[in-house]
């Protein structure tokens, strides 16, 4: 596990950002093929539902097409092989003109997905993104949303609130030479990267009663799904480049970790203390006590 969120660290339903070093802005790991394969898939059997863009956006795009590839010719040549206006990829090529949107271009390019915000009369809001990995949320129902409506379902984040305030204030002030990053982490009841269903999706995939599990049981049906997230400005057009990438283990793995006494500890410790609403948005009203037994039984291991 590369990172762990979830194990007390950090406190949850919060903005928690800090600084990014712009070399360590793309991850590029071992699953970057099955990644771009499943984007792929997802291009040729859904196209509407992963990628949206909004007029005038074109110029955005480019920008950060441009950026990436700049990162990848300077950080991941190992991976990356940058000439001759395309990008080799192992026995991919991807070319990067070939009249479609420069956001999808980019896609093809990295494990992340990619989304663009722009200040409007309202604040700042979604108008283009490729989103193949969403986290329980839809592309559909999100884009051309303001950002305090995009936060509507999240505890204590919707617009009017406090939080809501300071997310709209942190858009406003960012500098394109001070990016930043932040990680969020959920359950799900499947190891599947393209996630647009509700939280609430159980970890019982089989239709068993999650009563009927065993803390092992659920251990290896439940996966941890971390997000790590980055907002860099774009200095040019002035909008904001939203990176997701997707990282998702089997909540047993926990157990191969060097600390894992201290990470299921904290995990278990997190999820006893949320409250309903907010274990209501994470899904896990009727699974948190599972869960914080098999947590428990792999510290206790």
């Amino acid at each position: 596990m590369r990172y762990t969120p979830f194990d007390g660290s950090a406190k949850p339903f919060t903005i928690g950002l800090k600084p990014l070093d712009l070399a360590t802005w793309l991850e590029v790991d071992e699953a970057l093929e099955p990644y771009l394969a499943e984007k792929d898939r997802l291009y040729a059997e859904l196209p509407e539902k992963v990628f949206a863009e909004r007029a005038h956006t074109r110029a955005a795009q480019q920008e950060v097409l441009d950026l990436i590839v700049e990162n990848l010719a300077q950080r991941h040549g190992g991976t990356h092989v940058v000439e001759d206006g395309q990008v080799r990829i192992g026995e991919r090529v991807v070319a990067l003109a070939d009249g479609t949107a420069p956001l999808k271009i980019a896609s093809h390019l990295v494990q992340e997905d990619l989304v663009l915000m722009r200040k409007d009369v309202d604040g700042w809001r979604l108008v283009a993104a490729s989103l193949c990995f969403p986290s329980s949320w839809s592309l559909t129902e999100k884009y051309d949303r303001a950002l305090e409506d995009i936060h509507q379902p999240v505890p204590q984040f919707g617009r009017g609130t406090r939080m809501a305030e300071l997310i709209a204030r942190m858009f406003d002030k960012l500098q394109p030479g001070n990016p930043v990053e932040r990680m969020n982490w959920s359950l799900q009841g499947n190891p599947d990267l393209y996630h647009p269903l509700s939280h609430a999706s159980r970890i019982d995939r089989a239709g068993e009663g999650i009563r009927e599990l065993s803390a092992q049981e659920v251990a290896a049906r439940a996966f941890i799904r971390v997000e790590r997230q980055t907002l860099r400005k774009l200095p040019q057009t002035g909008d904001i480049l939203f990176s997701i990438r997707i990282y998702l283990n089997p909540l047993a793995r926990i157990a191969a970790h060097e600390d894992h006494r201290r990470v299921a500890d904290g995990f278990a410790g997190q999820l006893g203390a949320m409250d309903h609403d907010q274990l209501a948005y994470k899904g896990l009203l009727q699974d948190r006590d599972r869960l914080v037994s098999a947590l428990q039984a792999i510290s206790r291991n």
